[in-house]
């Protein structure tokens, strides 16, 4: 029997589980997919599994522990190890709206069907395209990070983190807090940001990012040597990383390193939202692009919500308010609440999420990434997975190639197992340099289904229909 549910919530981050929680409580048959073995998502990842004592990772990690008992209890249903990978309107007369889902758990395939559909895909982390980049040592600090909420792992000697973004000094605090030596932290945000940023201040000063930021940078800084205005970064090494190149005060330097943890931000994870045929915008404020969404996460498909990061970059407890609005508007979509009601009970989310989101503006533009490190020139690798260069990408535009798609049938970027997801944004930021033109006219890879890379086990395993039958019957003659 084909699995049915009124709402599909896609992750189980801070957006997913609030979403699934208030439309549980208010009566919606709600199942909750999620690729991970447990709830947390990635700012959560491993919140009831961590061996780490609760000092290490701080209080803001902690919070998500408050989200599960509620999610326990709400009477959802959750199937963790669940990759979603395809979504198209159902057949037939009566499951006229209704969505059909295809996931996969432990190799196996199977199809839901769903009346509505709230995607919580969350974030994803920046390209940080430099050379040397894909040698091994060489990181993200999110991947560092899961590494230490999950099995309690860290680096061993000669550690360096780069980049810009709050992230990057919460790992470091993370790491000072396990015993862990950084040996430097170098800090890539251009001089001239902080003026930039300056007419959004009085948000930020009003905000609760002020005192957590001081009391984070503070920390820090008094347990890790810190390098700003660092230009030219670049890993170097025969087979594995052994030091990190760059340019700071009109000086080259070079430090030894076994372990280099990149990271330069985070955009919105957009391969499902696109593939389902979401329209999109550009965020010129933070290089990257989202869904376009309504102030209750709504698309252009109807049925399909956006709920966290996914819908754009936020931050955790925004998300958390972001989920319980949209499952609000999914409910009322559902019939179960009319809009008044809907409206009542959005006031309390609506009004922590201004105070959420307050001082964001501020942190969007004074870590926007530097141009030179979101367009790399010369051999730096811009598609691991095909190992396709910034050099073949600007010269294939010199032929006359005007788009990421059409720049797959020349290099293949963006057809390798990550279907894009860490060069999308680089292919897309090259071309647009290279023509001299925004990037939201050269726009973005098209995506299709299946989102994630299958076995054919998995396809095998999918149950038979009538026209799957019927094919196979015609193949036979």
């Amino acid at each position: 029997m084909t699995r049915r549910c009124e709402l599909l919530v896609v992750g189980a981050g801070p957006a997913g589980m609030a979403a699934a929680t208030q439309a549980a409580r208010l009566g919606v048959d709600t199942l909750l997919l999620d690729e991970q073995g447990a709830p947390g998502g990635q700012i959560y990842r491993a919140i009831t599994t961590t061996p780490l004592a609760p000092g290490i990772l701080g209080p803001d990690y902690w919070h998500g522990a408050s989200l599960l008992e509620p999610f326990r209890d709400s009477g959802a249903a959750y199937l963790a190890g669940a990759t979603v990978w395809a979504v198209a309107r159902a057949s037939g007369a009566e499951l006229q709206g209704d969505f059909e889902v295809a996931y996969s758990v432990g190799g196996q395939a199977a199809v839901l069907h769903a009346r509505h559909i709230l995607l919580a895909t969350g974030a994803q982390e920046r390209p940080f395209p430099i050379p040397g980049w894909t040698l091994p040592g060489v990181v993200t600090a999110g991947a560092g990070q899961i590494l230490l909420k999950t099995v309690g792992m860290v680096p061993g000697e000669r550690t360096v983190l780069a980049g810009c973004g709050p992230l990057l000094y919460l790992v470091a605090w993370q790491y000072l807090n396990a015993g862990v030596k950084v040996d430097r932290l170098l800090e890539t945000t251009p001089a001239g940001r902080l003026a930039r940023a300056l007419p959004h201040a009085l948000g930020f000063l009003r905000s609760p990012y002020l005192g957590k930021g001081l009391k984070l940078m503070r920390a820090v800084r008094g347990g890790v040597p810190i390098v700003r205005g660092v230009q030219d970064l670049r890993a170097q090494g025969q087979g594995r990383l052994e030091s990190v190149g760059y340019r700071a005060g009109g000086r080259a330097y070079e430090v030894p390193a076994e372990h280099l943890m990149l990271h330069q931000g985070v955009v919105p994870n957009v391969n499902l939202s696109r593939a389902i045929g979401a329209e999109h915008v550009w965020n010129q404020a933070m290089a990257c692009w989202q869904p376009r969404v309504d102030e209750w996460g709504a698309t252009s498909v109807s049925g399909i919500g956006i709920a966290g990061d996914g819908a754009g970059i936020a931050g955790a407890m925004a998300a958390e308010y972001r989920g319980r609005l949209s499952a609000l508007q999914a409910v009322c979509m559902l019939g179960r609440i009319d809009t008044a009601q809907r409206d009542r009970d959005a006031r309390a989310p609506r009004q922590a999420l201004a105070q959420a989101v307050r001082g964001r503006a501020f942190f969007d533009a004074l870590y926007l990434p530097p141009e030179a490190y979101r367009r790399p020139t010369g051999d730096t690798i811009v598609c691991r997975c095909e190992e396709v260069t910034a050099r073949q990408v600007r010269e294939t535009v010199a032929l006359g190639c005007s788009g990421p798609n059409q720049m797959k049938a020349f290099l293949r970027c963006g057809m390798g197992p990550c279907q894009g997801r860490l060069c999308g944004l680089t292919v897309s930021e090259l071309i647009a340099q290279e023509r001299g033109v925004p990037a939201d006219e050269v726009g973005y890879y098209r995506l299709r289904f299946p989102t994630k890379p299958l076995t054919l086990g998995e396809l095998a395993s999918l149950p038979q229909t009538d026209a799957s039958r019927q094919a196979v019957v015609r193949l036979k003659k």
